[in-house]
């Protein structure tokens, strides 16, 4: 009982003369400014005062135990104690593994083959208590993501992300991530102006007629980059440079990007000679779209 008084005085000790310390320590941690040389000294002070005092604690528990051994063997002894999981924790205090290896090690099991003998071995109760965790995980994982749908799948949580990061990007007018909302152009007017565009600038790769040549076919329903009015808007505007598609932001203004994209959007179906054979995915043939400006 001495030793357990004198425990229970140094910690007294410890905990008044570390508290300065401590609150010095938090009271740095919680500053938002920035912290200067001074302010660093101080909680790196603070934080080896606060390791120093558990360190004390750590050795005047060791002495308590090393004082109180035999009481705890005599307790550990008890059929109440010995056997309980409580009792177990208790062991590990006076030598006795077995909360950690396991009732049973290296006995024999009254089995022998030609000489060979089979020894009966406990599970780790450490690694029994670790797999009937990972069931009860499993089950509340399940419940939780697939029965009752309250959390988000890989897939849902990382377009939940994409989307939060795409708040982060300037939406001007030059940002590839800026969603349009363009309807195809349908007036006479636009489609010719569309169709000298796509004379001058796209017939190279494309094809007089769009058939395809380096670049793919732009009449069939196969589409690399898609195939929605904004979605070639998007590819003539800003390119593919993976694939040579070169950007024509800088050498054709938004009305005449948009008048080339309706007019390639026109050609969808013509059908022309040498036509290139398909490239991309597939999309549904859209009707004929109505004039937006």
């Amino acid at each position: 009982m001495r030793a357990f008084r004198y425990f229970l005085g140094a910690a007294g000790v410890g905990l008044l003369a570390a508290r300065p310390a401590l609150g010095q320590a938090a009271e740095v941690v919680a500053r938002t400014q920035p912290a200067g040389p001074g302010t660093e000294k101080l909680f790196w002070f603070g934080l080896s005062t606060l390791g120093l005092v558990l360190l004390v604690f750590l050795v005047l528990f060791m002495a308590l135990l090393l004082n109180l051994r035999l009481v705890l063997r005599k307790v550990y002894a008890l059929p109440t104690v010995h056997d309980t999981w409580s009792g177990r924790a208790l062991g590990l205090l006076v030598g006795d593994a077995r909360l950690v290896t396991g009732e049973y090690r290296d006995e024999l099991m009254g089995h022998d083959y030609d000489g060979i003998t089979e020894y009966d071995n406990d599970l780790p109760p450490w690694w029994k208590y670790g797999f009937y965790l990972t069931i009860v995980f499993a089950l509340v994982y399940v419940g939780y993501y697939h029965v009752a749908r309250s959390g988000q799948l890989q897939l849902a949580e990382y377009e939940t992300e994409m989307r939060q990061a795409a708040r982060l990007v300037s939406a001007g007018p030059d940002d590839p991530n800026r969603l349009t909302t363009y309807a195809a152009l349908s007036a006479p007017a636009d489609l010719s102006a569309g169709k000298a565009l796509f004379v001058t600038n796209c017939a190279p790769c494309h094809g007089a007629n769009a058939e395809g040549k380096v670049g793919p076919n732009l009449t069939d329903d196969y589409w690399l980059h898609g195939g929605e009015i904004n979605q070639v808007y998007k590819t003539i505007k800003f390119g593919v440079a993976s694939k040579g598609m070169v950007a024509w932001k800088s050498k054709l203004a938004g009305k005449q990007i948009l008048q080339l994209a309706s007019y390639i959007k026109s050609l969808q179906g013509t059908k022309p000679a040498n036509a290139k054979e398909p490239q991309g995915e597939k999309e549904a043939a859209d009707s004929k779209p109505v004039a937006a400006q």
